[in-house]
């Protein structure tokens, strides 16, 4: 399946127009003005129409999993105002020649948001297609200057259960890690994500900064990042710590492959009735196929 680029294609046709409009305004307080509203828009190609219908706002940002906030579906969006998304520092270190403390603003300074439509899949069986907002990872590696040895990109969220909820249970062994080998990371479809239709990332969506994969299952989208570090070494996630038989370091989607207690190999689309065939790689195998070339993604799940 191919990701169609229009040159021609304008935001208001993809989002809806009052978040347009919205958008103008916090585009201009974060001081891209309106020049930053020619913003490069990725729409995702499907097999019977020309675009996937995007799910709407209030699903996007009202039924979701972040642990650190409850384990229900509901729960980061009921729970999530506790956290404090500004000021926010997100530590880099490691194999890099850049190593410090920066604030989200040094982290992307002198670069410009670009908006991206990405089919996002569950591991659970549902899925969204989400427009979201955000900087590629490898314009940020590559302004850190990672050292020859880094050949992987570990992320690990806020750890503080004043702020966090959900981290006060042992649900799991906090804080949140996620990682990336270093070709995953410097993809152009990977992506820190700042904000989703057109508007600031809300809490229960990883503010102030999300980690987006698309070709992965969700549970890869580490949220709430407070520091990242690159390793000689893979680095052990938390869910592939939490349960090594389900949840793997790769986390590709992979229809063929079932997860030890219920299929893959359908998925329901948020606001759809009906289940749907899951694509492999979420339907990004003519961009990624590549990265996994020679792996049995049978035992590398």
């Amino acid at each position: 399946m191919l990701i169609n680029r229009p040159p021609d294609i304008k935001s208001s046709d993809i989002t809806d127009e009052r978040l347009f409009w919205g958008r103008r305004e916090w585009l201009a307080s974060v001081g891209l003005g309106v020049a930053g509203l020619a913003l490069p828009a990725i729409a995702c190609a499907q097999e019977t129409q020309g675009a996937d219908k995007l799910t709407p706002y209030d699903a996007v940002t009202g039924y979701n999993n972040y642990y650190e906030f409850g384990t229900d579906k509901e729960d980061p969006a009921r729970n999530a105002g506790t956290l404090r998304p500004r000021p926010w520092n997100v530590v880099v270190e490691g194999e890099v020649k850049r190593p410090a403390t920066y604030t989200v603003d040094d982290l992307f300074k002198g670069m410009k948001p670009e908006e991206r439509v990405y089919r996002m899949r569950c591991v659970e069986g549902w899925s969204m297609v989400v427009p979201w907002l955000g900087h590629p990872l490898k314009d940020v590696i590559a302004r850190l200057e990672p050292t020859t040895k880094a050949k992987y990109v570990e992320f690990t969220t806020l750890l503080d259960p004043r702020q966090m909820p959900g981290q006060r249970r042992p649900i799991l062994d906090w804080p949140y890690v996620e990682g990336l080998r270093m070709d995953e990371a410097m993809h152009p479809l990977t992506i820190l994500t700042v904000g989703v239709y057109g508007k600031p990332l809300p809490n229960q969506n990883g503010a102030p900064l999300r980690l987006t994969v698309p070709w992965k299952y969700g549970f890869k989208g580490g949220k709430s990042i407070v520091r990242i570090r690159f390793t000689e070494t893979q680095p052990m996630n938390t869910w592939q710590r939490s349960a090594p038989d389900e949840y793997g370091f790769y986390a590709n989607v992979n229809p063929t492959v079932d997860h030890p207690r219920w299929s893959q190999a359908t998925e329901r689309r948020i606001g759809e009735l009906f289940r749907r065939k899951t694509l492999m790689f979420n339907g990004y195998a003519d961009q990624v196929a590549s990265l996994y070339s020679g792996m049995d993604l049978r035992k590398n799940f």
